[in-house]
């Protein structure tokens, strides 16, 4: 289960540890109702996030999809070097906002 606040108009999502095969699909059935909330602005949160495969990565591309229509934008904080170098990899970071996590 998602740790979810929303504050100062921003839906603030906690991921987990990782997000993989196994969990992707519970991940995306959390997250996506909230855009239909009124997530216009959808932070995640990856302090916790130490690996995120494939199926991950399409359940962040397809809330971008989502968003993208209604002017809203998904960013991604806290990010881990190793999590960072695949967003950079995949080409993720042309389209979102994405952090390193400091220190």
């Amino acid at each position: 289960m998602l740790e979810v606040t929303k504050q100062d108009g921003m839906t603030i999502v906690k991921t987990n540890e990782r997000i993989d095969t196994a969990n992707a699909g519970q991940f995306e059935q959390e997250l996506l109702p909230l855009l239909n909330e009124g997530g216009m602005k959808l932070v995640l949160d990856c302090d916790k996030l130490t690996y995120m495969a494939s199926s991950g990565l399409r359940v962040i591309q397809k809330s971008m999809r989502a968003l993208v229509p209604i002017k809203g934008e998904i960013s991604m904080i806290n990010v881990n070097p190793p999590i960072y170098q695949i967003l950079e990899m995949t080409g993720f970071l042309q389209f979102m906002k994405v952090e390193k996590k400091k220190g």
